[in-house]
């Protein structure tokens, strides 16, 4: 069926992400799709790994083991990526889940969007914007511990906030007046994988937009939300 959710292959490189991470970046999985595999990927010999080791048993993920051979190879990262082909090739999933804020990654990401498959990317804000743009959809994981509920949002938020919704716009049409909010939604992403509304502190677009006194925001029943700059 057309709307059926993406059905998507989550790989985990245990050495690069903490454990207590694990429940919260499960969750924010199923925003994206439906889970058809979860592996977690790591030298399960190290007892640096014993939360992982916990948190895959309680939540039945599946632990790949990859024994450091060596010192300086990161063979968790070479095992991952092998996988991750195999996976693409075999052709049974509609897109990847990369949880990691490792930079080996992003060739990985670009190869599997080469083949026209969707790679969402889980990992720290310090990633780097290599990983971060070669990823359809980035998201921190700072931003997915947040209580987002609109509290409070800085000047220099608003601003950037406007700047990036204006930019937006005038990639879609630039000369535009009123805009779908879904279209602009689409388009942020497009231009920046790693944009996300609880980074300025709300869960939704239409609530960050709300707030931002440079743009208008109507929704009539039946019709989708419409925004458009309010010139000043």
């Amino acid at each position: 069926m057309p709307d059926d959710p993406k059905l998507l292959a989550v790989l985990i490189d245990a050495d690069n992400i903490t454990a207590g991470f694990a429940e919260a970046i499960l969750k924010e999985v199923t925003s994206f799709g439906r889970a058809g595999l979860c592996r977690v990927y790591g030298d399960w010999s190290d007892g640096n790994l014993a939360g992982w080791a916990d948190a895959a048993r309680r939540l039945g993920l599946v632990q790949y083991h990859q024994p450091a051979n060596t010192k300086r190879k990161n063979s968790t990262d070479i095992g991952l990526v092998i996988d991750a082909m195999d996976i693409l090739h075999a052709g049974h999933f509609d897109g990847f889940v990369l949880v990691s804020s490792d930079s080996d990654f992003t060739r990985l990401a670009s190869r599997i969007r080469e083949n026209g498959v969707t790679v969402f990317g889980i990992g720290e804000g310090k990633a780097p914007p290599s990983f971060k743009a070669a990823c359809n959809r980035f998201v921190t994981i700072e931003n997915i511990q947040l209580d987002a509920d609109g509290a409070e949002i800085s000047d220099v938020q608003s601003l950037e906030a406007e700047a990036l919704i204006l930019s937006a716009m005038q990639k879609i049409d630039v000369e535009g007046s009123w805009y779908a909010l879904s279209r602009i939604g689409h388009q942020l992403l497009v231009e920046q994988p790693e944009f996300d509304t609880r980074t300025y502190g709300f869960k939704k677009l239409s609530d960050l937009v709300r707030k931002l006194d440079g743009f208008e925001l109507t929704s009539k029943a039946g019709q989708q939300p419409q925004v458009r700059f309010r010139k000043r």
